[in-house]
């Protein structure tokens, strides 16, 4: 049987770390910065963990 390729459209978007979470950067940080507030885009850095259930799909998505 063939092995399952990674959907290279998952892999770009989240990351796996050494424990097995899934991260994912913030939404809305992309572009109409102008009306948000300076407070309001610096919350956008960095990365959040996913939920338990929607980690497992991406995990399906990334590992085949």
């Amino acid at each position: 049987m063939a092995k399952q390729k990674t959907r290279k459209t998952v892999a770009k978007r989240f990351k796996i770390t050494k424990s097995g979470k899934i991260l994912r950067g913030h939404q809305y940080s992309g572009h109409r910065k102008a009306h948000k507030s300076k407070r309001r885009k610096s919350s956008y850095h960095g990365t959040v963990k996913l939920s338990t259930k929607m980690a497992a799909k991406i995990r399906k998505l990334m590992h085949g």
